[in-house]
C-alpha cells in the first residue's frame, strides 16, 4: 500500500506483533476485513509507530479465525466485534463477544465484499449483576428528545450517582462502506461526503488522499492549499457550534446563542466561497473539482470572525457558573484514552499530544505553522480549551495560506490501475478519519474502510460516566462532541 510499509504476518505472529507495538509506544489506528476477488478473506491492521511518518500495515490472509488482540490493544475491541458481526470472522479470547453493530435478533448480514456477515455472536451485553433494592435501572431511547441522533443508554445508579453505563449505538447503520463498491473512484468522493455532514470535507479529504495514493497522482500545489483552507474552515465552524452546544448544556443561554450565531457566520462565509455552507462537492481525487477565488474578502471576513470570537472566548472564561459545571467533569484519564482509542481533542485534552497534520502532514500542512495545544486534565474544561486553542490556530492558518497563495491548475489526471490500494488520512474536527481505497480487476472501487473519528471517541467515552453523577451526564457528552453518523455508517 503506498504511504505504508507492508508486513505479512501468520495468526501465531500477531500476539507477540500487538505486544511489541505496545511496549514501543506505538498505536494501532484502525483494523478491517476484505476479501479480493476469488479469494480467501483478509484482516488488515494499520498502525502509527512514534516518529515515523509513515504508517505499518499487517496482513494476515486466509484465516476466518484469528486471536483477538483486544486484551493487548483494547481499542481494537470494537474493530474486532464489526468484523465478527459484518463480515463472519471470529477473534479468540475477545472479552466483549456480543454484538456492535447488529442487534441480537437480526439475521445473517451480508456486507458485501465478498464476506458473509456471521450474525448475532453471544446475544446481548453483559451488565454488572448487582443486587440492591436501591440501584435503578434506565434504559434511555433510542428515541430522545430534540432532534438527537438514535441510540440508546442505559444506565445503572442510586440517586443521582451513576454505577455504571453502557451505549448501544448503530440503530441507524446505513451500509456506507458498502456503497462504495463498484462506484467509480473519481465519483467515490460524493459518497464520503455523505458518511457524517460536520465531517463531509474530512471524509473527503480522507478518501481523495486514499484514491491519490493507489494512483501515485501529484496534486497540484494550489489545490493542496485551497485544501488546507477548506479544512481548516470546517474546524472553525465544528469548534464554534461545540463551545454553543456546550453552553446550552451548561444553561447558559446567553453563551450558546452567540456560539451559534458565530457557527452562522462560518457557515455563510463557507457557502459563499464554495456553494456549499458544509463545503462539498468541491474536492475530487487528483485535487478540486474547480478553482476558488477567496480574494480580499475572505481574510478581511475572517479577521472580523476571529475579533468576535476572541470576546466571545473571554466572556465564557469569565462566566463562573459555565466554568463551574465543566471543571472535574468527565475526567479521561491519559492511559484510558491511550488504551481506548481516544482522539482529535478528546486526546489531546488527556495528555496525548497527536496530530495527524504534523505527525503525518497530508494536503499542503508540511511546513505550515501548526500549533497543537494538549493538556493534562482531561475534563470537559480541558476539552473546551483544546478547541478554543484550535480555534485560534485555525484563523492562523487560515490567514497564512491566503499569504502564500499562488495562481496555478487546481487538478490532475489521478486513474488509480486495477488492483492498486491507498492509505487516506485527515486530521477532522473530531479527530481522525482514515480511509483505506482498494481498487478491483475493474478499475472500480472493490472495498473502502472508513474510520471514523467518533467511532473511537464513543469508545473511550463511558469510561468517563462511570462513577459519574446524573446531573453532568449531558454536560459530559456534549464535551466530547459525538456524533452517531460516525459509527452509523
Amino acid at each position: 500500500m503506498i504511504g505504508t510499509r507492508d508486513k505479512q504476518l501468520s495468526p501465531a505472529e500477531l500476539l507477540a506483533s500487538a505486544e511489541a507495538l505496545r511496549t514501543s509506544g506505538g498505536r494501532l489506528q484502525f483494523a478491517y476485513a476484505w476479501a479480493p476477488a476469488g479469494t480467501s478473506p483478509e484482516v488488515r491492521y494499520v498502525s502509527a509507530i512514534p516518529n515515523q511518518q509513515e504508517f505499518q500495515m499487517w496482513a494476515v490472509a486466509g484465516q476466518r479465525e484469528l486471536p483477538s488482540l483486544t486484551p493487548v490493544l483494547p481499542l481494537l475491541g470494537w474493530y474486532e466485534r464489526e468484523m465478527m458481526d459484518l463480515q463472519g470472522l471470529t477473534f479468540v479470547g475477545h472479552p466483549e463477544p456480543y454484538p456492535l453493530v447488529l442487534r441480537p435478533d437480526d439475521s445473517t448480514h451480508i456486507n458485501g465484499n465478498g464476506l458473509n456477515g456471521g450474525g448475532p455472536t453471544n446475544g446481548r451485553p453483559h451488565l454488572p449483576d448487582i443486587d440492591a433494592a436501591d440501584v435503578q435501572h434506565l434504559p434511555f431511547g433510542p428515541i430522545r428528545a430534540d432532534v438527537l441522533e438514535s441510540a440508546e443508554f442505559t444506565f445503572l445508579y442510586v440517586g443521582e450517582h451513576i454505577i455504571h453505563y453502557h451505549p448501544r449505538l448503530f440503530f441507524k447503520h446505513r451500509g456506507m462502506e458498502a456503497r462504495f463498491e463498484g462506484t467509480d473512484p473519481q465519483h467515490g468522493a460524493i459518497i464520503a461526503e455523505r458518511v457524517s455532514a460536520v465531517g463531509s470535507l474530512a471524509h473527503s479529504l480522507a478518501y481523495c488522499e486514499a484514491v491519490e495514493r493507489a494512483a501515485g497522482c501529484d496534486v497540484p500545489q494550489r489545490a493542496k492549499a485551497l485544501r488546507v483552507l477548506l479544512a481548516e474552515l470546517e474546524r472553525l465552524y465544528n469548534h464554534l457550534h461545540y463551545l454553543g452546544h456546550l453552553c446550552h448544556t451548561t444553561t447558559l443561554k446567553v453563551g450558546e446563542a452567540q456560539g451559534k450565531l458565530l457557527e452562522e457566520t462560518a457557515k455563510q462565509l463557507n457557502a459563499r466561497l464554495t456553494g456549499s455552507r458544509f463545503l462539498r462537492g468541491v474536492l475530487t481525487p487528483g485535487g478540486l473539482r474547480r478553482d476558488l477565488d477567496p480574494g480580499k474578502w475572505l481574510g478581511n471576513a475572517l479577521e472580523n470572525l476571529r475579533e468576535e470570537f476572541v470576546a466571545y472566548a473571554d466572556r465564557l472564561e469569565a462566566s463562573e457558573s459555565h466554568l463551574d459545571r465543566l471543571i472535574t467533569t468527565g475526567i479521561l484519564p491519559e492511559r484510558v484514552a491511550f488504551d481506548q482509542g481516544a482522539t482529535g481533542p478528546i486526546e489531546r485534552a488527556s495528555g496525548l499530544d497527536r496530530d495527524l497534520r504534523r505527525d503525518h502532514p497530508y494536503a499542503g500542512y508540511a511546513g505550515l505553522p501548526l500549533t497543537v495545544t494538549a493538556l493534562k486534565e482531561g475534563d470537559a474544561y480541558a476539552r473546551e480549551r483544546v478547541r478554543m486553542a484550535e480555534v485560534e490556530a485555525s484563523f492562523v492558518l487560515c490567514q497564512r495560506i491566503l499569504l502564500l497563495l499562488e495562481p496555478g491548475p487546481v487538478h490532475a489526471d489521478c486513474r488509480p490501475a486495477p488492483l492498486a490500494e491507498g492509505l487516506g488520512w485527515a486530521e477532522g474536527p473530531r479527530g481522525s478519519t482514515f480511509y483505506a481505497v482498494h481498487i478491483g480487476a475493474d478499475g472500480r472501487l472493490a472495498r473502502v474502510k472508513i474510520k471514523s473519528p467518533s467511532f473511537s471517541n464513543w469508545r473511550a467515552f463511558p469510561f468517563t460516566v462511570h462513577d459519574s453523577n446524573m446531573m453532568d451526564y449531558a454536560i459530559n457528552e456534549a464535551s466530547f462532541g459525538l456524533t452517531m453518523a460516525g459509527c452509523d455508517r
